[in-house]
């Protein structure tokens, strides 16, 4: 048995990735230290994978000041929700047909 996987995103292949896809699919807006926390990360790990989906146009960065207080924040765009949508269909797919 064989299995299409041409659909699967590359750019989920990382557990990192698909975890900070997942968070932000379900949230309007996620903070650095909340993303980092939630996924258990160092900061410069989270920031590379951060820059990669950033460079893709999957999510986009808002940065701002809080008080004197730099924050930043994280929301997924919509060609982001769709490649998302479209990996997890396609890894839905593998599964169904596995069976």
């Amino acid at each position: 048995m064989s299995y299409d996987i041409s659909k699967l995103n590359k750019a989920f292949d990382s557990r990192i990735r698909l975890g900070i896809m997942s968070v932000l699919v379900v949230n309007e807006s996620v903070e650095f230290s909340t993303l980092k926390e939630m996924l258990d990360l160092t900061d410069g790990n989270l920031a590379s994978h951060i820059s990669a989906l950033e460079k893709l146009q999957f999510i986009e960065v808002k940065k701002q000041f809080i008080g004197k207080k730099p924050n930043t924040s994280y929301s997924v765009t919509e060609k982001g929700r769709n490649a998302f949508t479209e990996h997890l269909n396609a890894l839905e797919t593998i599964i169904r047909n596995s069976k």
